[in-house]
């Protein structure tokens, strides 16, 4: 497989990873100007950008394309990428890695459906500085590495955004955005990441208070003065129910969604370590998914016993990277999942919070598996518990640091100088 641009490739079907956004909306007519006039096909992946995939298909045909597929994917998106991730409390520098763990299933039906047409390319409008480009791609590889792949913006004359704006003007391709609204944006049912504009420079503060910037929920500012109050349940590391109510991972989040915009909960301002060597500024909105990665990892803390705990968070964020970075059809990815899967056999029980002003309060947990016990940790007179143990235990913790103060004493009487070997 490799990556050409060569216009006098004798393409006659190429399939377009299609969003309706800026980058895809203006490559169905320039895949079409530059490839002798092959076939577009377009594919959109439902991840749960909900309106957005509002009009798509006339869109997509008014624009020279044959034909759009649009892909219902959000059950295996949540039951098999989000949750996964969920358990494993994978994340990247605190990023709850929306767009990185929509990608790899994107890319994945797009090559099923590149097969099932006879397809001889597969086009992105990914970016050649972004993280993107090498989630698609490697999931390619990973299930077609005999189909070319072609990047347009590696090499077209359409090198920034204000130049694919005028092209579309130009062509008749209708837009939601102008030169002045014009956020990079990727919507799924997890999360909304902003990036461009004046959040390029970290020394602008980010206007969450703006109206229209902030789309699912409302800055810690803006919410109520009272808490909401919530419990949720978990089998095994996956929430099977809220308040009581028995509901699909896929609706909880969509319910946490709701509550947790409301109370300003989720929002996250960062610059990043790209997978491309620089750094990036992303505000993002994940107000179900911090909810979730909050008290899930609550849970823990009573079922988890403390040497699996803390493998557990090394295996994390080892996770996290390898979702970032796009390697999560890779032999290491699935072994890890298979590891924290071990891991979730007593994270069972509830978990009980408050959420208010953008903070998730703990309230109370409680588990049939819990290993706390209230009799060993107490303050008070029990009966479980010898405290005249911990001298002998602490004697033996301790004697590395005896014997090495011991021969820094010897070898001070026997120099005649003062000799430390922790100083």
């Amino acid at each position: 497989m490799s990556n050409l641009h060569n216009e006098n490739k004798n393409y006659t079907k190429i399939v377009l990873a299609y969003s309706g956004g800026l980058d895809t909306s203006v490559l169905i007519p320039w895949l079409k100007e530059h490839y002798n006039n092959c076939e577009v096909i377009a594919v959109s992946g439902n991840v749960g950008q909900a309106s957005e995939l509002e009009g798509l298909e006339e869109k997509a045909l008014a624009t020279g394309a044959s034909k759009l597929y649009i892909e219902d994917l959000t059950d295996e998106f949540v039951n098999d990428y989000i949750v996964p991730s969920l358990k494993a409390g994978a994340t990247y520098e605190d990023y709850l890695l929306g767009t990185s763990f929509a990608r790899p299933i994107i890319a994945k039906k797009i090559v099923e459906i590149a097969k099932k047409e006879g397809a001889q390319a597969i086009c992105h409008g990914c970016t050649g500085k972004g993280n993107d480009q090498v989630r698609f791609e490697l999931a390619i590889k990973a299930f077609a590495p005999e189909l070319d792949i072609i990047a347009p913006w590696r090499f077209w004359e359409l090198n920034s955004r204000e130049k694919e704006i005028a092209y579309a003007q130009a062509h008749n391709i209708p837009l939601k955005i102008n030169k002045e609204t014009n956020y990079s944006k990727d919507k799924n049912l997890w999360h909304l990441s902003h990036e461009g504009l004046d959040l390029e420079d970290p020394a602008n503060e980010a206007p969450i208070e703006q109206e229209g910037f902030l789309e699912l929920g409302v800055s810690p500012q803006q919410a109520p003065d009272q808490p909401t109050t919530i419990t949720l349940h978990y089998e095994k590391g996956v929430p099977t129910a809220l308040d009581g109510q028995d509901m699909s991972a896929k609706d909880i989040i969509y319910k946490l969604n709701e509550l947790g915009g409301a109370n300003g909960i989720g929002i996250l301002d960062i610059v990043e370590n790209r997978l491309v060597g620089m750094k990036s500024r992303g505000v993002y909105e994940t107000p179900g998914g911090t909810i979730l990665y909050a008290t899930h990892k609550k849970l823990e803390e009573i079922t988890l016993d403390k040497n699996t705990k803390h493998f557990k968070d090394i295996v994390a964020q080892k996770f996290g990277e390898l979702v970032y970075d796009g390697l999560w059809y890779t032999p290491l990815r699935k072994a890890l999942s298979a590891f924290v899967d071990s891991t979730q056999e007593t994270v069972i029980g509830d978990v009980t919070v408050k959420l208010y002003k953008g903070n998730i309060l703990p309230v109370s947990v409680t588990s049939p598996y819990s290993l706390y016990n209230a009799g060993m940790a107490t303050f008070d007179e029990d009966d479980c518990y010898d405290q005249a143990d911990s001298a002998g235990f602490i004697n033996l913790f301790g004697l590395p640091i005896a014997v090495r103060a011991i021969n820094d004493q010897k070898l001070a009487q026997e120099t005649g100088e003062h000799f430390s070997s922790v100083e």
